[in-house]
């Protein structure tokens, strides 16, 4: 899919970064790292930054690295694409990231009710179902993600049937529907939620749930770090958690 999208960002003049996040084998520990081989694109062209990162054991479908790279990316390329293992009920951290959540869905992937069950609904800003050339199957894999949407109360999530074949299908509107959702945000509020989430994270995966129960819980470092945040940095809002441990 990105080898479809990235000649038209960079047709309109944005430059555009990728961090693709590999899943780790169980067995080896290793990671194919294949990302800058399956996205076709011109290996000299500047404006065209793709790396790739292994999960190792971390949930939440990114790396541990994802997140302080995505932020010091986003002051030098106008777009940063964040490609996760997968998103489902324990991989939804790129949600804390990213301004706007693209889902995509294989056709024959489920019907609403595993759609449901797999707990992605509410994460999306744009579902994509791939591989649109298929005709019936990924027609109907649409409906069942336009029925599942309506089944949590989101009725203006998009949902495209996109092909990457040539000639391509749907992508443009898919450039469209990413432009308008970022269009409609509070870029500095949306940024700053994300400072707070991403130091909210860091704080418990170093002090467990012991740490956050010192804090007086979730919501009550959640608010803190509102409440505190003007503009700091995430390791600012850390160090602020960190000194209101009981």
């Amino acid at each position: 899919m990105l080898s479809a999208v990235l000649p038209l960002w960079r047709g309109s003049g944005r430059s555009v970064a990728v961090l693709a996040v590999d899943p780790s084998s169980r067995v080896s520990g290793g990671s194919l790292l294949g990302d800058r081989v399956r996205i076709q694109h011109d290996p000299k062209d500047d404006g065209v930054l793709i790396r790739s990162t292994a999960a190792g054991t971390r949930l939440g479908g990114l790396a541990e690295a994802t997140r302080d790279a995505a932020q010091a990316l986003v002051a030098a390329f106008d777009v940063v694409v964040v490609e996760t293992v997968g998103v489902g009920q324990s991989e939804t951290d790129v949600a804390e990231l990213c301004d706007t959540v693209a889902v995509i869905v294989q056709p024959g992937s489920g019907d609403t009710l595993q759609f449901l069950k797999a707990g992605i609904m509410e994460v999306p800003d744009v579902l994509v179902v791939t591989k649109a050339d298929m005709g019936d199957v990924a027609m109907r894999a649409r409906r069942d993600l336009a029925a599942a949407l309506r089944a949590v109360g989101s009725r203006d999530t998009p949902v495209l049937a996109v092909s990457s074949l040539p000639p391509p299908s749907g992508v443009e509107e898919l450039v469209n529907a990413l432009d308008a959702h970022r269009a409609g945000l509070d870029i500095d509020s949306a940024r700053a939620r994300m400072r707070r989430l991403a130091a909210l994270s860091a704080f418990a995966a170093e002090y467990g749930e012991r740490g956050l129960r010192e804090v007086g819980g979730r919501r009550a470092a959640q608010q803190l770090l509102t409440d505190e945040d003007a503009g700091r940095t995430v390791p600012e809002l850390l160090a602020t958690l960190e000194s209101s441990r009981a």
